[in-house]
C-alpha cells in the first residue's frame, strides 16, 4: 500500500514566502480507506433498497396474478369457537374497509354482480357456525356477504383493467410499462397499515381487491393521458413526422413532430389531460409549453406567441394552453407539436387519429357492461 501512496510534499508560494506541506503515506491510506468505505456503504444501501423494492413489487404482482387462498370452513369455525369477540372486531374492520372503498368508487361499481368463488366455503361456514355456535350465526352471514361483495368488486375491476389494457395496446403502447411507470409523485401522509383481522393480518381477498382497483385506476389514468385531441386544426398540417429537407439550410433533417400552420394568436389546445411541467423558452423551439401526462408520456407545444398556462396547472383534453406564433427557429406562424415517451419522440399522428375511436369504444364498453 505504501508504494501506491508514497509520502508527498507540496510547495506553496504566497507573498514571497514558501511553505512546505507534507502528506504522509499513512494519512493518504486512511483517507483512501474512508472514501472507499463511504462509496461501498452507499452502493450497498442502494442495492438493498433496489432489492427491497423489487421483492415488494414481485410479491404484489404474484398475488395479483394468482387466486387468493381462502380460509376453509373448518378454520373459520375454530376462530369463532376460540374468540367470538375477536371475530366481531374482525368483521367491523372489514366493514369499515368496504365502506371506505365504496365511497371512493363510481355508482356503477356498486351495482355489479357476479358469482363468488368463495360461495361454497362461506355457505359451509354459516351452516357449521349456526350448528355449533348459534349465537354467532349472524356474524357468519355478515362475513359471507362481505366476501361475496369483495370478490364481485374484484372481478369488475379486473374486467375494466383488461378493457383498458386492450385499448392501450391498440394505440401501440405497453400497458405493463405504463403500470411500472405509474406516477407516484406528490404522495405522502402518515402510515396507516390495513388489517382486516383481529390478529392484524389482512385477508388475501381484500388485498387482491386493493391491487385490482389500483391497477384499474392506473390503466384508466394512462388512457386519459393519451393524446386524443388535435392541438390545432388537422386541415392545416404543413409538415409531418420524420425525415425532411430542413427549411433553413436545405439538408436532410429529422422532424420530431407535426407542424400546424395557422394565424398568430390562434388557440393551441392540450391534446390530453395532464399537468403543465414547463413554460418558457427552449433553443430552436422558441416559446414552449410542455404537459406531463404520467407514465413517461409528455406533449410539447412550440413556437407560441403567448402562454395561457402556468407550471403545475392541471389541464383536461382540449383546454387552451397558448396561442400560435413564430418564435424560435421558425419560417412563419405555426405550432410544432411533439409526443414523447420517456423523452423519446414518437409520431403523434397515430395517437390523434386512432385514440378518439379507441377511447370511445373502451368507455362505451364500461357502460354496456354495467347494463348487462
Amino acid at each position: 500500500m505504501r508504494t501506491w501512496f508514497p509520502d508527498r510534499e507540496f510547495f506553496m508560494r504566497s507573498q514571497g514566502q514558501v511553505r512546505f506541506i507534507k502528506i504522509s503515506s499513512r494519512l493518504q491510506i486512511i483517507a483512501a480507506a474512508l472514501t472507499v468505505g463511504i462509496l461501498l456503504a452507499w452502493a450497498i444501501s442502494i442495492a438493498v433498497l433496489g432489492w427491497s423494492q423489487y421483492r415488494t413489487q414481485a410479491d404484489r404482482t404474484s398475488l395479483l396474478l394468482r387466486e387468493a387462498k381462502v380460509a376453509t370452513a373448518e378454520d373459520r369455525v375454530a376462530e369463532y369457537s376460540s374468540e367470538i369477540d375477536g371475530v366481531a372486531k374482525d368483521l367491523v374492520k372489514r366493514q369499515t374497509f368496504i365502506e371506505d372503498m365504496v365511497s371512493a368508487l363510481p355508482d356503477d361499481v356498486k351495482a355489479e354482480e357476479t358469482v363468488s368463488d368463495s360461495a361454497d366455503e362461506t355457505d359451509q361456514t354459516i351452516a357449521k357456525v349456526s350448528a355449533l355456535i348459534p349465537e354467532a350465526a349472524g356474524l357468519a352471514r355478515i362475513e359471507a356477504r362481505q366476501i361475496a361483495f369483495v370478490e364481485r368488486l374484484t372481478r369488475f375491476a379486473d374486467r375494466r383493467s383488461q378493457r383498458a389494457a386492450d385499448a392501450i395496446r391498440k394505440l401501440g403502447l405497453d400497458p405493463n410499462a405504463m403500470l411500472r411507470g405509474a406516477d407516484r409523485s406528490a404522495m405522502g401522509g402518515p402510515l396507516e397499515t390495513l388489517a382486516t383481522g383481529a390478529n392484524g393480518k389482512i385477508d388475501p381477498r381484500f388485498e387482491r381487491l386493493g391491487l385490482s382497483l389500483a391497477r384499474m385506476a392506473a390503466l384508466e389514468r394512462g388512457l386519459d393521458g393519451v393524446p386524443q385531441v388535435m392541438p390545432a386544426s388537422i386541415d392545416n398540417i404543413s409538415s409531418g413526422f420524420g425525415y425532411r429537407r430542413d427549411p433553413f439550410n436545405g439538408s436532410g433533417a429529422m422532424h420530431k413532430g407535426l407542424d400546424f400552420r395557422g394565424p398568430i394568436g390562434a388557440p393551441i389546445h392540450a391534446a390530453a389531460a395532464g399537468k403543465i411541467s414547463f413554460v418558457g423558452q427552449k433553443s430552436g423551439y422558441g416559446n414552449v409549453v410542455e404537459v406531463s401526462h404520467g407514465n413517461g408520456l409528455m406533449t410539447r407545444y412550440a413556437h407560441m406567441s403567448k402562454f395561457a398556462a402556468r407550471i403545475g396547472q392541471k389541464v383536461t383534453a382540449g383546454d387552451v394552453i397558448g396561442a400560435i406564433g413564430s418564435t424560435g427557429r421558425s419560417t412563419g406562424p405555426h405550432l410544432h407539436f411533439e409526443v414523447r415517451i420517456n423523452d423519446r419522440a414518437v409520431n403523434p399522428r397515430p395517437f390523434l387519429e386512432i385514440a378518439p375511436d379507441v377511447l370511445k369504444e373502451a368507455r362505451s364498453g364500461a357502460t354496456r357492461q354495467h347494463g348487462e
